[in-house]
């Protein structure tokens, strides 16, 4: 895989708040592994969990616009947090680019529950957005949602230690209350949670299943763009991976290198 040459052409463009993004980008390297991927994770404000509005969807509009200006032709929103308050503004502002958001997977969680008792762990920020109350509404039915914030475990995992006291701690905490709920279904409602997916399952045990969504969204995202590229053939595609922070960037490069293999240098960009 390329670090950072410049290259030329088409590619797609992934931002978070952190290093969450991280599995998306997996998802998307295995289903079009020709195709350029450039990643931002934007370190130096997150965690986008307990912030504003106005101030997430300003930091979205300046990620993807970045994104953009280096060639993204589809941009992946891979946090939970910026889809539900900001993908609506990156369609407006761009109407004629192609965007895939993620958000928590009400509707498959209730389709596998046995026992109708769904946990969703997510950011405070994603739980109390207008789109969150519009999927259970639209897909719980009769199932029963136990909505469980999971303050300060997205920026814990930013750190990259994995496994440290600070994060097995936080992770117990939010686990807990759906242990008590008796939950049989636990959805990973931040793109940062499956990075510490054992843990959330050594935790709420091995009958409780876990799900994540980063597969449907490489899924979605990999089917937008082979559409594009019939409509475009005369673009060139870029290759290559390339991963930047706003902020430091080793840890960004420690956790590719660490929990994916991949054998990158991350660069710090000031936006």
């Amino acid at each position: 895989m390329s670090a950072f040459a410049r290259q030329d052409g088409a590619r797609i463009g992934v931002f978070d708040s952190g290093v969450g993004g991280l599995t998306v980008l997996r998802a998307l390297h295995e289903l079009l592994p020709e195709v350029g991927l450039d990643y931002i994770a934007d370190t130096a404000h997150a965690p986008y969990g307990e912030r504003g509005s106005e101030f997430i969807v300003e930091r979205s509009l300046t990620l993807a616009g970045a994104l953009i200006a280096d060639g993204a032709r589809l941009v992946v929103v891979a946090c939970n947090t910026a889809t539900t308050q900001a993908i609506h503004a990156l369609r407006q502002r761009w109407p004629d680019l192609l965007f895939v958001g993620v958000e928590p997977g009400i509707k498959p969680a209730v389709q596998q529950t046995r026992n109708g008792r769904i946990g969703v762990m997510a950011t405070r920020a994603t739980l109390s957005s207008e789109r969150y109350r519009q999927l259970v509404a639209q897909h719980a039915g009769e199932a029963r949602i136990f909505s469980q914030p999971c303050p300060g475990l997205a920026d814990l995992i930013e750190t990259a230690d994995l496994d440290s006291p600070a994060v097995l701690e936080r992770i117990a905490q939010s686990c807990a209350p759906l242990s008590e709920a008796g939950v049989d279904t636990v959805l990973l409602g931040c793109t940062h949670y499956p990075l510490v997916q054992a843990h959330i399952q050594a935790r709420l045990g091995e009958h409780v299943q876990l799900l994540n969504i980063e597969s449907a969204v490489a899924r979605q995202a990999a089917r937008l763009w082979r559409h594009w590229r019939e409509a475009h053939p005369e673009e060139g595609v870029a290759q290559g991976i390339q991963l930047a922070s706003t902020g430091d960037p080793l840890p960004l490069q420690r956790l590719a290198r660490e929990a994916l293999g991949w054998p990158l240098e991350a660069r710090q960009r000031k936006l």
